[in-house]
């Protein structure tokens, strides 16, 4: 029933940035949404998450490049990944929690970065 809809992934050159956003469908209204990745034969790791109060967790990696906000009237999350990496590259995971539901994941969306 949840449905996280994500888009924005792509190609880019090392130095470059990207935006994805994540419209999350049939959550509850106070909740957590962010982005995971997982790049190949690693785990999946935090890159970062608010609370739709604005409470904000961000990988140490990440701190400085990216920025995540969101629209709680839409229900959108987006991750601004400036001064992109190599070491970037994976596949980034929309993320949905509540406090009464357990988390949820989208799809994936493929960030490649060229050195």
């Amino acid at each position: 029933q949840v449905q996280l809809v994500e888009s924005g992934g792509g190609l880019v050159k090392a130095g470059g940035s990207l935006r994805l956003s994540c419209l999350a469908r049939s959550v509850f209204t106070h909740n957590t949404l962010g982005w995971y990745r997982q790049a190949p034969e690693k785990q999946r790791e935090l890159v970062a998450t608010m609370t739709t109060d604005g409470d904000t967790k961000y990988a140490d990696s990440v701190k400085g490049r990216f920025t995540i906000s969101r629209d709680n009237a839409k229900k959108t999350v987006y991750l601004q990944m400036n001064s992109l990496r190599p070491a970037d590259t994976a596949v980034y995971y929309c993320y949905y929690h509540s406090r009464f539901e357990h988390g949820f994941w989208g799809q994936g969306l493929q960030v490649t970065v060229s050195s």
